[in-house]
């Protein structure tokens, strides 16, 4: 568990400096940069898209040769040197060439981390290993918007941008110095990324069904972002907005261990449906709440509590359908998947809601998020018990 620990401080000192600036990056792109809902959806779910395109790449780089420091390394040195570049910013464009680069940054980590995570503990519990990972990560993610909201008071919105750096550069540090590789299982040089995802895809039928269903779901989800756009149209204002992103990463670290525990006991599958259900509660409130700037405060409660299920679980179920040598190329695939899915998603999402209406978007939502649950009800039924361990 020791690197599973010095992975989650390394984690929080990252989610301290990106959470400073993400809870009002959304507001700044519209009120200060002059774009539309539908342009904080396309830049998010582009850079998402970007994340997890490299994601598959640095996955497999890390299969085959045995190594994932490395690219963890590469990873948050990308993530914390970008983003101050925000604060001389002056056009969308500016923001999406900073939000790339960092979200390059963490394509570049995510999946060898992930597979490092992983490969240090048994399958056995590693719903508790990735709880104990995110929830000291999210930490991170509740002390920067507080940060955020406490420097509000003393600088403007570009040097909140500029002092993001000193805690990614502590993240930095810790992982040089205390975090240690772990050499795959079996790894052999001579796989390619191809070779690799054939392996993974031919003969693994539940694997495969899981991506499927995973993407549909990610098809129809949307991000924080638009969490925030509500919590602004029911009456927060720009400088509390940072404090309605830490509710909604509060409940994301309280449901992490959780989740993860309760995942290991009575099955990764079932907890994840469990995710997805209260993403419809989430998105039902959307619609529902309207006149009372507090109700800002329990939608960011309750989409929290789907972040925090779904993002724990999602990692954990992976290891139990792929062995320890293609983990690092079935995460990125994993993510490829549903970052691809997810770019859509944002996109379609921010453009029904600028052009038909709130609820139009939700439905879009709910319909592709219920057919998800159905889907993988039916999969737990066929495979829950199934492990290529």
């Amino acid at each position: 568990m020791r690197n599973i620990v010095a992975l989650g401080l390394v984690s929080f000192f990252t989610d301290f400096s990106t959470e400073m600036i993400l809870g009002i990056l959304p507001l700044f792109v519209v009120t200060n940069l002059g774009a539309s809902r539908a342009m904080v959806g396309a830049i998010e779910g582009s850079a998402e898209l970007i994340s997890y395109a490299f994601r598959m790449v640095s996955g497999s780089l890390s299969d085959k040769i045995g190594k994932r420091k490395i690219f963890v390394l590469i990873g948050y040195g990308l993530s914390t040197i970008s983003k101050p570049f925000l604060a001389m910013s002056t056009g969308w464009v500016d923001a999406f060439i900073v939000r790339a680069v960092d979200r390059i940054g963490k394509g570049a980590r995510t999946a060898p981390r992930d597979a490092l995570i992983a490969d240090s503990v048994s399958d056995s519990i590693s719903g508790k290993a990735f709880g104990i990972h995110r929830t000291i990560d999210q930490m991170g993610a509740i002390a920067g918007p507080v940060a955020a909201f406490a420097l509000f008071q003393v600088m403007d919105i570009r040097g909140i941008f500029v002092v993001s750096l000193i805690p990614g550069f502590i993240a930095v540090i810790i992982l040089i110095f205390f975090v240690k590789e772990i050499v795959p299982k079996a790894h052999s040089k001579t796989i390619t990324l191809f070779s690799n995802m054939r392996a993974i895809i031919k003969g693994n039928k539940p694997f495969t069904l899981l991506l499927i269903i995973s993407g549909v779901f990610s098809l129809g989800s949307f991000n924080y972002s638009f969490v925030l756009l509500k919590s602004s149209e029911l009456g927060i204002s720009e400088s509390t907005i940072p404090i309605v992103y830490a509710v909604i990463n509060v409940s994301h670290t309280v449901i992490g261990i959780p989740s993860g525990i309760i995942a290991d006991r009575i099955g990764k599958e079932k907890v994840l449906i469990a995710g997805y259900m209260l993403f419809v509660v989430s998105a039902t409130l959307m619609i529902l709440l309207i006149g009372n700037l507090y109700y800002a405060f329990l939608l960011a409660a309750v989409f929290g509590l789907y972040i925090g299920i779904s993002e724990t679980v999602q990692r954990a179920v992976v290891p139990k359908y792929i062995q320890s040598k293609f983990r690092g190329t079935a995460f990125g695939l994993y993510n490829l998947v549903l970052g691809s899915s997810f770019f859509v998603s944002n996109i379609v999402f921010g453009f029904l809601w600028d052009n038909t209406g709130l609820s139009m978007a939700v439905t879009y939502s709910l319909t592709l998020t219920s057919i998800s649950i159905i889907a993988m009800l039916v999969f737990i039924k066929k495979f829950s018990m199934t492990s290529f361990q």
